[in-house]
């Protein structure tokens, strides 16, 4: 297949802060201990630091790796605060200090598109609570009730008296007042910081390189680490001769690492991975050598008719409405092994003494990092600390999965005092990275005699990410994660289609291959199964996809609601122009609603993607801007997954080393994404990754209607769409 597209666009802690000409104003989060509340000398630990200049320095515990949830955090906590916007900036705890103090920044985990719906209740008392002390304090000194006095850009104000004054003139008065119990925070239909479509924070310093990544530290007396692992799951180092490459330029050490790796130590990073290229290394590969995409195949078509299988959603006996009908429409799909390929390759910077451990490192979640950190170490956690840096891509890689901090301290600790910078390269991040799991979903529907879709099986089999990663978050031994998207309710992922009978199961089947939480999770396949069977059952019945979609939707209203404004915004019911073809699809997942309209030509087999419309209800909108960046961003993930993402299995290793075997859409492979805000209300859902999941069902929904041809498997590539 050959694919062209056009470009586009593309409590409350106070801080002795007279001691240090400025105040740390912040709050005690509900879950945080009740020792805090006791302490008898408040520390500098909290949510907004106000400096002598009228600076607002706004901590954020979330970590950013180019989602925007810095800037809409600190959104959250400058609209309850009240301060002047272009007056703010931002830094970030480390985990070290949440955990001494009692997890007062909460939660540092960045997934699953929580950043802000997670955090953004309590986020928002911190910046409310600081206003009211800081009114407080001006209103002491005025000797008014503070309710009479007004907040403005940082000024407050007392009308009656004309007077006024600055957070920075009153931030020490305010530190040696009790906090208030309660606080009041806005109605979103009053907020003028949040809401709006503002640049975001840390744009300038990418744009003019003074942005520092986890590759780029620098430490003094630093040396560099490359590293290389045994390239087969599963399998262990078996031996090496570290003397072949001991005199090379450079080079400091040879280690082992674990019983699985061995890195170089040298000046340079360069002379680290050349004698690490040159270093005789034997391998013990383990039993995983037989292991190919084909056994893996195989293995999960197997499970597409087993006896077992955990069920995720069940209304009425679709087993039975299947078994006694006349006619039913059967599908089966794949989805392949994915990698997150970020563009920073996983790397850590640590230094170890007997007595402390220090990491610099770009992570998802910064206690997860701290824990693994001090575990190596060998040290207590209170003798560690990590100090994050914005990612250079994540997508789930450095979220639960710290092996390149593990492999940092291991190797700092064969060189006690020395700062030891490791960085993986392209090759090592793609042969060891924690894959999108590979699934297969076979599906049978019943429709009646007036096309009306009446039953529903849906069998996925495949890899289960908890059953690797969170063992804890199983549920008697199923996974709920494999239903997100299929499920009757909850916040992650909710089906939006009522059918009578209606049955979603799980045969688990976990090949040796890790999987890992992969931008858009289990969500990805699942819109891809549900929404272009769906599209099958429509064809079968006679139907318009919309139309048939509106019937079983009735009781759906919000998924039906981002649902018709794509089909509004691509035109649907009139004529496309001359040559393209149109698709729809429509999901639930990570708390927001979304839905996809594409508009495709497929021409000689050339397949040409000319606009999306796409639409997104995350209940409340903090940055109009970001999200249709978000959206945007997301296409391009989910289009590179669609159009070429597969890892291939070959002797228990992947195949696929580097971006000329992984391929990933190019700046004039995009096409024209048009966004849809929609937010109704009343709920709080993410944005970074829903809408990823229907970007490929609406492109091959519109295939379909090009070409006749109905793809099931993924990559496109893999396809000849050449007109049935």
């Amino acid at each position: 297949m050959t694919i062209v597209q056009s470009i586009s666009r593309r409590g409350f802690i106070v801080s002795g802060a007279a001691a240090i000409g400025g105040l740390s104003l912040g709050f005690r989060v509900p879950f945080a201990g009740e020792a805090l509340a006791a302490e008898a000398v408040p520390e500098v630990n909290a949510w907004v630091v106000i400096r002598p200049d009228e600076t607002v320095v706004i901590r954020i515990a979330r970590s950013e790796m180019g989602q925007g949830t810095l800037t809409g955090l600190a959104q959250l906590v400058a609209e309850e605060l009240g301060c002047d916007w272009s007056r703010v900036t931002t830094e970030y705890p480390t985990p070290g200090e949440n955990v001494a103090r009692d997890r007062i920044w909460g939660n540092f985990s960045t997934g699953g598109s929580r950043g802000i719906r997670e955090s953004q209740d309590y986020v928002r008392k911190g910046g409310a609570t600081a206003r009211e002390m800081l009114v407080a304090a001006a209103a002491a000194e005025w000797q008014v009730p503070a309710a009479d006095c007004s907040v403005d850009k940082g000024v407050i104000s007392h009308a009656a008296s004309g007077r006024s004054t600055t957070f920075g003139k009153v931030a020490a008065a305010a530190a040696q007042l009790t906090p208030p119990a309660e606080v009041r925070l806005k109605d979103p239909k009053d907020w003028t910081i949040a809401g709006k479509p503002l640049p975001r924070l840390d744009t300038a310093d990418k744009l003019t390189g003074k942005q520092v990544y986890g590759a780029d530290i620098v430490r003094p007396g630093m040396v560099n680490a490359a590293i290389k692992a045994c390239p087969v799951f599963g399998g262990r180092v078996k031996s090496f001769d570290a003397a072949a490459v001991a005199g090379m330029p450079g080079v400091r050490q040879v280690v082992q690492v674990d019983d699985t790796a061995v890195a170089v130590v040298a000046d340079t990073w360069w002379r680290a991975k050349t004698a690490l290229d040159a270093l005789p290394v034997v391998w013990d590969e383990g039993p995983n050598t037989g292991v190919s995409s084909a056994s893996i195949a195989e293995m999960l078509t197997a499970g597409l008719d087993a006896d077992d299988a955990f069920i995720g959603n069940q209304i009425g006996d679709a087993r039975q409405a299947i078994a006694g009908a006349a006619k039913t429409v059967t599908g089966t799909y794949a989805f392949p092994y994915q990698n997150h390929a970020t563009m920073e390759p996983m790397n850590a910077t640590a230094l170890w003494t007997p007595e402390r451990c220090e990491v610099w490192c770009p992570t998802q979640n910064g206690e997860a990092a701290l824990a693994v950190a001090a575990e190596a170490a060998e040290l207590p956690v209170r003798q560690c600390d990590v100090y994050k840096l914005h990612l250079g891509g994540g997508f789930g890689r450095r979220g639960n999965f710290h092996d390149y901090v593990r492999q940092a301290v291991l190797i700092a600790k064969q060189l006690p005092g020395t700062p030891v910078k490791l960085l993986w390269s392209r090759e090592e991040d793609m042969l060891h990275g924690a894959y999108h799991p590979t699934t297969q979903c076979k599906l049978t529907g019943v429709l009646d005699a007036d096309g009306t879709l009446t039953a529903l099986h849906m069998r996925i089999s495949g890899q289960s990410i908890l059953a690797a990663v969170r063992p804890e978050g199983m549920q008697n031994g199923m996974d709920p994660v494999v239903f997100q998207g299929l499920v009757g309710s909850g916040a992650e992922g909710v089906i939006g289609y009522t059918v009578a009978n209606l049955l979603v199961d799980h045969a688990m089947r976990n090949p040796p291959v890790p999987p890992g939480f992969w931008r858009g999770v289990n969500l990805n396949q699942n819109a891809v199964y549900l929404e272009c069977f769906v599209d099958e059952l429509a064809h079968a019945a006679g139907q318009d996809p919309l139309a048939f979609r509106r019937k079983l939707m009735v009781n759906h209203p919000k998924h039906l609601a981002v649902l018709e404004a794509v089909a509004q915004g691509i035109g649907w019911g009139s004529p496309p122009p001359e040559g393209r073809h149109r698709g729809l699809a429509q999901i639930m997942g990570f708390g927001s609603y979304v839905a996809a309209a594409a508009e495709v030509s497929v021409t000689d087999g050339r397949l040409r993607i000319h606009r999306i419309v796409a639409a997104t209800d995350p209940g409340h909108a903090v940055n109009p801007a970001q999200i249709e960046r978000q959206v945007e961003g997301s296409f391009v993930y989910g289009l590179s997954a669609c159009l070429y993402g597969e890892c291939t299995v070959n002797g228990g290793r992947m195949e696929q080393e580097n971006f000329d075997t992984y391929t990933v859409l190019r700046m004039d492979e995009m096409p024209a994404v048009e966004t849809i805000i929609m937010p109704s209300g009343g709920f709080w859902g993410g944005v970074g990754e829903p809408t990823i999941a229907v970007a490929a069902p609406a492109v091959l929904n519109a295939i379909f209607a090009a070409t006749g041809k109905r793809i099931r498997t993924l990559p496109l590539v893999n396809h000849d769409l050449k007109s049935a």
